[in-house]
């Protein structure tokens, strides 16, 4: 059995959902497939979870949003019309999509933002099982709650529960293609809940876990992952096989391929994944495993994330002073901040955050609380940063890696503001200032591949964050 997840550029229009169909039908192992909302359908044009969004918060504030409501209405009636389903079919899509939107009633402004922006995949397993049915296939529709994906109770950012694995096994034992709206779930109460937003990724490795599947197939709109963003670099390496622990790593750092917290479930359940092109679906694609492959290479991908700060705090002698570390982390979290990272030297440490956390209000709080409360001889708040990963298994056989990084950041003219390796061996980090992340990915990217492969990078035309 396979369980396929196909994103939103997979379904953005009629056409590409034509293309997900064939796919499945190509493959009597396909029978749990997890769809996106539509995503967009040419540069300029808006995701359908985009439109859900600014209609519920125009809805929050005014009362109603009829121009915003219209806008959906049109996505999917435009795609109805061209499946040809019947007159009948697009009428019951449109009337509970409709109930979705409408219904305020007894539901907080979190959880009914929650209920519209799930509308936009649930409405799309609808369409695709629809279509499926009309081409003869023995097609249905799963609702999430019916399936019993059960999540915690936090909106916007669920998580599942161990308990819904034995109940989602049984989507494995049902007859026919099982259709099932990815990017949320529903609490133990009965409240729907979303995943952080990519949370389609989430919901087909969880299934992937629970059928017990021989693969997770995750259908983007790429032949393969990439070594670095293709649009930093024009024709870069592809990947072809990769581990679960340098993907993780890659996806916390700003690739754009996976949402960071998808893997987790299939690689509980060792169930290999396999990233393949809805447009090209005979290209072999990216096998996302467990072990590495015997001949792994020292660096297996490059990447970077801005929007990150950092708390500096020196203190003499703070190595010998029992508690430093607790008391400086428990400060932010009574003021309800994580962090990302930690380094530290004999006399001073560093903590980094997400600077979308940090207000100002919060900053001069936690910067007079740590001078008071801790005594130290100097804290200050670093601002725009990036943190830029190298990752690769091979790293834990190589000597070298970190001067070889050192130094091509250095011929670049880029000044490290950090270096951290994890504790894995599989992942070295450096901050550098945002302005200078692409530039320090490129320079990486020079020294570990083009002196390794024959393929010359050139820089692309433009430069913007990758979006699968």
């Amino acid at each position: 059995m396979k369980v396929a997840k196909f994103g939103g550029t997979s379904l953005a229009n009629a056409e590409q959902i034509k293309k997900v169909c064939k796919i499945i039908r190509a493959d009597q192992e396909r029978r749990v497939v997890v769809v996106s909302a539509p995503g967009k359908r040419f540069k300029e044009d808006t995701k359908v979870t985009d439109l859900l969004i600014q209609y519920a918060e125009r809805f929050l504030a005014a009362g109603e949003a009829p121009k915003e409501k219209q806008a959906i209405f049109a996505r999917y009636q435009e795609i109805v019309k061209e499946l040809q389903l019947s007159a009948g079919v697009g009428g019951q899509i449109e009337a509970e999509l409709d109930a979705v939107l409408s219904n305020q009633k007894n539901l907080s402004a979190e959880r009914f933002m929650d209920a519209v922006k799930a509308a936009g995949e649930d409405t799309c397993a609808k369409v695709v099982a629809h279509y499926l049915r009309s081409l003869g296939e023995d097609a249905h529709y799963v609702n999430p709650l019916d399936a019993g994906l059960l999540v915690t109770d936090e909106v916007g950012n669920a998580h599942v529960l161990p308990e819904a694995y034995e109940k989602l096994a049984a989507l494995g034992a049902d007859r026919g293609i099982t259709i099932f709206p990815g990017f949320f779930g529903f609490t133990k109460s009965g409240d729907l809940v979303t995943f952080s937003r990519g949370g389609s990724d989430i919901t087909g490795s969880i299934l992937a876990a629970a059928v017990k599947a021989d693969v997770y197939e995750n259908f983007t709109d790429v032949d393969s992952v990439y070594v670095v963003n293709p649009n930093l670099v024009a024709h870069p390496v592809e990947v072809k096989e990769i581990t679960y622990r340098e993907m993780r790593e890659l996806s916390y750092s700003g690739f754009g391929v996976f949402h960071e917290e998808a893997l987790i479930p299939a690689y509980q359940a060792n169930i290999p994944v396999c990233i393949k092109n809805t447009n090209n679906p005979s290209a072999p694609g990216t096998m996302i495993v467990s072990e590495p492959p015997v001949s792994t290479k020292r660096v297996s991908g490059i990447a970077s994330d801005s929007g990150f700060c950092s708390i500096y705090v020196s203190k003499y002698l703070m190595n010998r002073e029992i508690g430093f570390g607790r008391k400086l982390l428990q400060i932010l979290e009574e003021e309800g901040l994580s962090y990302e990272h930690s380094p530290s030297g004999i006399d001073n440490i560093s903590v980094i955050l997400r600077e979308r956390d940090l207000t100002v209000e919060k900053e001069e709080r936690i910067v007079e609380r740590i001078s008071r409360e801790l005594r130290v001889d100097d804290v200050s708040v670093t601002h725009g940063l990036a943190l830029v990963m190298i990752v690769g298994e091979g790293m834990r056989q190589s000597v070298g890696t970190t001067a070889r990084a050192a130094a091509a950041l250095a011929q670049a003219k880029i000044n490290l503001e950090m270096i951290n390796q994890g504790s894995s061996e599989v992942s070295m980090m450096f901050g550098v200032k945002a302005v200078e992340a692409d530039r320090a990915v490129i320079a990486l990217y020079q020294e570990f591949f083009c002196n390794e492969e024959e393929n010359q990078p050139v820089l692309a035309n433009h430069v913007s964050s990758v979006s699968v």
